[in-house]
């Protein structure tokens, strides 16, 4: 506990090392956590985790991936990593799987026998297994660790934000009323908890006309405008509804268009 040469929120965290309550492995050295949270499932929060982490490790940075949505993983295929399991050498260590691009990813589908068996924690074991893939993995050094969280404000959510060293939190959002209105419970979550909201990433903001290439809101774009404003929040990135966003879900985050990439260099930017 406290253990604050370790933490990535040395120097600026606000808690006393004898109080903080966080535990930090001495074998890893993490500048950066940042979790990528949204208001409720289905709105690409993985995939554009997933994407994150691709474009910081294209750059040269050192990242990795940790899918702290226990029930509903999907990190591994994201990753292409999903027919792998992590190892321990010593029934405390856990070594996390590393992507052919040198990206350490862990989820709790490298730890179980079929990847389509539900996983059936309550509360305390979900907040167990989070902090066990936080303290117990060897990351050893990183630039960046995501962390991929479930939607909601949950115990998770709660756990996180208590007892990691956050450095910032992303969120996730799609162009609707009901949407912002949920992404704020989580935005006023993380400010009680004094947590560094980066921005807000919008995905299925806008579909490209394929002829004259338009862009075309399909929501009203003052609504997001507004909603940034009352939040006191920057907008991080707009990502369009297209066919190749909806496909990386089933193909993975390996090859994307120049103009998504163009789209992820200007989130990085922000965020680093």
């Amino acid at each position: 506990m406290g253990n604050c040469n370790s933490c990535p929120s040395k120097g600026s965290c606000s808690k006393p090392a004898t109080s903080c309550g966080i535990e930090n492995n001495p074998n890893n050295k993490i500048k950066n956590i940042i979790g990528v949270m949204s208001g409720k499932g289905g709105v690409g929060k993985s995939t554009i985790t997933s994407l994150i982490a691709k474009k910081l490790n294209k750059q040269g940075y050192k990242v990795g991936i940790l899918d702290a949505d226990i029930t509903g993983p999907s990190i591994p295929r994201l990753m292409g990593v999903h027919d792998q399991k992590a190892l321990s050498s010593n029934g405390v260590d856990i070594y996390p799987v590393i992507t052919k691009d040198n990206i350490k990813t862990m989820s709790i589908n490298f730890m179980v026998e079929d990847e389509s068996q539900p996983v059936v924690f309550k509360g305390p074991m979900l907040t167990s297994t989070v902090q066990q893939f936080y303290n117990n993995v060897m990351w050893e050094e990183l630039d960046y660790l995501l962390i991929d969280m479930p939607p909601g404000t949950g115990d998770v959510a709660l756990a996180v934000m208590q007892k990691l060293p956050i450095t910032g939190m992303i969120m996730v959002s799609v162009p609707q009323d009901m949407i912002s209105m949920i992404v704020a419970k989580g935005i006023n979550m993380a400010k009680k908890l004094n947590v560094n909201i980066l921005g807000v990433v919008e995905n299925m903001s806008y579909i490209e006309c394929p002829d004259c290439g338009k862009k075309i809101k399909l929501f009203d774009a003052d609504d997001t405008s507004k909603f940034l404003d009352e939040m006191n929040l920057q907008l991080l990135g707009e990502l369009p509804m297209t066919r190749e966003v909806i496909e990386i879900t089933h193909k993975g985050v390996d090859n994307i268009s120049e103009e998504l990439d163009d789209i992820l260099t200007g989130i990085v930017e922000k965020i680093k």
